[in-house]
C-alpha cells in the first residue's frame, strides 16, 4: 500500500494544532510504538502503586469528632463495618456560600463507585470545614448521595494539610503537598487520604494533593484518550462549572 500523508488543523488550547492523516499501515505502526511506551508506563505505575501500599503508617493520636447528617461521628466511626476508609478533602470553608466547583467536578464520580469500594472492604466519605447547615443544602442541590461530614469543629483539615491556620500566612507561604507553597487566595485546598482501622485504632496510610488527584477524575482520564485531550491550555479549569450551570 502506497504511503500517503495529509494534515488536518483543529482548534485546541486556544490555538490550533496539526494532525497527520496517514494510511492504515502507517497508523498501526505509530500506534504500536506508542503501545510499547504505554505498557512501560503501566508497569511503572504498578511499581509505584506497590510502593504506596508499602508505605509505613502513622497512628492517628487525636480523637477527631465530626458533625454528620445523623449527629456527632468519630473518625473510627466513619469506617462503619469496614477496615479501610477513603476521604476526599472537599474545598468548602465555613464562610463560603457553596462548595468549590472544581471539587464538584471530582465529586460527580463518587456515588457510582461506593458499592464497589464496599465490596473491597472500603468506606468512603467527603470531609469539609463548612458546617452541615451549608453542606446539606448544597449536597441536595447537586443530587449527591455519598456521606459528607463537617470537620469545622476539629483540627482534622489542618492536620491533613488541606486547610491552613492564620499563622502560616505571616510569611506569605503555606505548607501544602509536603512542601512550602506561595500563599494562595483560598484557605482550603483539595486532596485525598486513606486510613486503616485495626482493633479500633485508626492509622493514616496515604494522602495526595494537587495533581496527585488527577487519576481520581474519570472524566479527565477519558478526555486524555481524545485528540484534543483536556483542551485547557493556559486557562486551566476555568471551563468547569457545577453540572446545573451548563
Amino acid at each position: 500500500m502506497a504511503k500517503s500523508r495529509s494534515k488536518i488543523k483543529i482548534a485546541i488550547n486556544g490555538g490550533t494544532a496539526e494532525h497527520l492523516v496517514v494510511s492504515h499501515d502507517q497508523w498501526m505502526s505509530a500506534r504500536k510504538k506508542l503501545l510499547a511506551k504505554e505498557k512501560k508506563f503501566t508497569r511503572q505505575r504498578d511499581a509505584v502503586t506497590k510502593l504506596r501500599r508499602e508505605l509505613p503508617w502513622e497512628k492517628m493520636e487525636k480523637r477527631y469528632v465530626f458533625d454528620g447528617p445523623e449527629g456527632k461521628e468519630s473518625l473510627a466511626g466513619l469506617f462503619g463495618k469496614y477496615n479501610q476508609l477513603l476521604v476526599y478533602h472537599y474545598m468548602f470553608a465555613p464562610e463560603w456560600k457553596q462548595g468549590c466547583a472544581h471539587c464538584a467536578f471530582w465529586a460527580e464520580h463518587y456515588d457510582a463507585m461506593r458499592v464497589f469500594l464496599a465490596a473491597r472492604d472500603t468506606a468512603f466519605v467527603v470531609i469539609s470545614r463548612a458546617p452541615m447547615a451549608k453542606i446539606r443544602p448544597f449536597q441536595r442541590r447537586m443530587g449527591w448521595k455519598f456521606e459528607w461530614v463537617s470537620s469545622g469543629q476539629n483540627d482534622f483539615n489542618y492536620d491533613l494539610m488541606v486547610s491552613f491556620p492564620p499563622e502560616q500566612y505571616e510569611n506569605g507561604h503555606i505548607l501544602y503537598n509536603y512542601a512550602e507553597q506561595k500563599i494562595e487566595v483560598t484557605s482550603d485546598r483539595e486532596g485525598a487520604s486513606a486510613f486503616y482501622k485495626h482493633k479500633g485504632t485508626v492509622y493514616h496510610t496515604y494522602s495526595t494533593y494537587a495533581r496527585g488527584i488527577d487519576l481520581l477524575n474519570s472524566t479527565y482520564n477519558w478526555l486524555d484518550l481524545t485528540a484534543k485531550g483536556r483542551d485547557e491550555g493556559t486557562t486551566g479549569q476555568s471551563w468547569v462549572k457545577f453540572h446545573d450551570r451548563y
